[in-house]
């Protein structure tokens, strides 16, 4: 970030990336631990989640009214008008993957309450693993304002929609095999769904840092790999083709 001859709105600019940086880090642990939480049916770690999204919140506010009374004061042009921005559209992103990672934890308390398939917890588990790593990558792309990585991070996000695929696949043959999984399976696929759209935030965020270093949008074909809206689930009797068929 360049220096400008005024300090007070170079120490602006740095309150608003460093606030991005310490929203980041918090967004970052509020994933990591409501998916803890589920994986160990973990209650009290799971409200300690729900408890922190309110300070993520606060800080989003602050943020915004900090940018809003920057742009006011300073009226910035060109790179400094879309860093402000930029932090603006970031802050949203992040507020809202400590909304997705507060709505997985309070979903702890009624998957604990039923037997969860092994395998499918695996895999909800290393969903999370993939998403927290492209939350990481596309954060640090931030702090270096390197769009070239922040691309490669919306790139990657193809593979978090194949997973989530996968795993919403085998979701819908439990719940058909046993009826007594319908309930569980339901909280899980939630689950799932929740960390599928924090990979989502983070393509968001990496085409913000995009912006902001270049100036330029990135092409809206945004790469994407979740099958499920196409998927149909068996019925017995009626002929349906089960989910996943003929692909």
């Amino acid at each position: 970030m360049d220096e400008h001859i005024v300090s007070s709105y170079d120490d602006e600019l740095k309150f608003i990336v460093r606030r991005i940086s310490e929203m980041g880090g918090q967004a970052e642990r509020m994933v990591e631990r409501s998916v803890s939480a589920l994986i160990n049916s973990d209650w009290g770690l799971a409200q300690s989640v729900v408890a922190d999204d309110v300070l993520l919140d606060a800080a989003q506010r602050e943020l915004d009214e900090r940018a809003i009374m920057t742009i006011a004061k300073r009226q910035p042009m060109a790179q400094d008008l879309r860093e402000i921005v930029g932090a603006i559209r970031i802050s949203n992103d992040l507020e809202r993957i400590g909304d997705l990672g507060k709505n997985i934890a309070k979903r702890v308390i009624a998957v604990h309450e039923h037997q969860q398939p092994i395998k499918l917890v695996r895999g909800i588990e290393h969903l999370s693993e993939l998403a927290i790593e492209q939350l990481k990558e596309v954060l640090d792309a931030y702090v270096e304002r390197d769009h070239l990585r922040a691309q490669a991070v919306r790139d990657a996000d193809e593979e978090i929609d194949a997973m989530y695929t996968s795993i919403f696949r085998e979701l819908l043959t439990y719940m058909m095999e046993d009826p007594r999984n319908i309930s569980a399976c339901t909280h899980l696929l939630f689950s799932a769904k929740n960390i599928e759209r924090i990979g989502d935030h983070a393509t968001n965020i990496a085409e913000t840092i995009y912006y902001i270093k270049t100036g330029q949008q990135m092409a809206s074909d945004r790469p994407k790999n979740d099958t499920t809206a196409s998927m149909t689930v068996a019925v017995p009797g009626s002929g349906a083709a089960p989910a996943g068929a003929g692909e």
